[in-house]
């Protein structure tokens, strides 16, 4: 009873913490550099379907995505990679800057484990990414466009399978940055890998077969089709695809939480 008090004022604090240096140190510019790769993205594919496609898309395309309304796949791809890239941002930096910031020591030693501070983090990021995600969807609605939804609890279970699957992510991530002592490089190669196989922007069909392979190794892969089935085409949850999204998500945040242990103990040994 007292450790999971004790780890729910850990992710309370952590998020308390977080949510108030953002909310007072960072200007508003920051959020607009972070919505504007979604408005773009939108943007772009709307002007792409009007001035080049003549408001009618391939009919491969409908075929390999089930709808023929190509700036609703735009907009809730852009949405759940705007999702996915902020949410391993934030929380995959979280111990690295901690590193960055000379306090790493400090927070090894504290009677908290791992998890929990993550947790904090994660509920952060997820709660500054909605705000983003509604000014891009309102962004998108100015625009015409109308995702499908196939109720609340489906929408729900998509958006949970995606934030388990990011998680997961963040947690390997984490370990992978301090352990190279470098962010950016690891960072952007991950962000460029799960927009080229998770199919965000474009029907994972389109890619060679080794291609969409190794996307099934990664989670925002099969939450992605979930997220797909309840806002693009309307049908629905894929019951077998959210559990391959939870199934996955879950080993990641496992082998995560076993790595980074070793993780913090090596980058304490380089500072010295």
């Amino acid at each position: 009873m007292l450790t999971s008090t004790l780890s729910v004022n850990v992710a309370w604090s952590t998020f308390h913490r977080t949510w108030s240096v953002t909310r007072r140190a960072y200007p508003w510019s920051y959020f607009v550099g972070t919505l504007m790769l979604g408005v773009f993205t939108v943007g772009l594919a709307y002007l792409g379907l009007a001035a080049i496609g003549g408001g009618r898309v391939a009919g491969d395309f409908v075929a390999a995505t089930g709808s023929a309304d190509y700036l609703g796949y735009i907009t809730v791809g852009a949405a759940a990679f705007m999702f996915t890239t902020h949410g391993i941002l934030w929380v995959a930096k979280a111990l690295i800057q901690e590193q960055r910031e000379g306090t790493l020591g400090a927070l090894l030693v504290a009677p908290a484990s791992r998890l929990p501070y993550l947790l904090g983090f994660a509920a952060f990021a997820f709660t500054a990414i909605a705000l983003e995600v509604a000014v891009l969807l309102v962004c998108a609605y100015a625009l015409g466009v109308r995702p499908a939804a196939s109720g609340a609890p489906e929408a729900e279970a998509a958006v949970l399978a995606l934030g388990v699957a990011v998680f997961g992510m963040s947690m390997v991530l984490s370990a992978l940055m301090i352990t190279a002592g470098e962010a950016h490089i690891t960072q952007n190669t991950v962000f460029l890998a799960i927009a080229l196989l998770s199919g965000f922007t474009f029907p994972r069909q389109y890619l060679p077969g080794v291609f969409q392979w190794l996307g099934e190794l990664v989670p925002t892969t099969a939450a992605m089709d979930v997220i797909r089935g309840v806002f693009t085409t309307g049908g629905g949850l894929v019951p077998g695809r959210l559990a391959v999204a939870l199934g996955l998500g879950l080993i990641y945040t496992v082998a995560g939480l076993l790595w980074l242990p070793r993780a913090e103990r090596h980058a304490m040994e380089r500072s010295y």
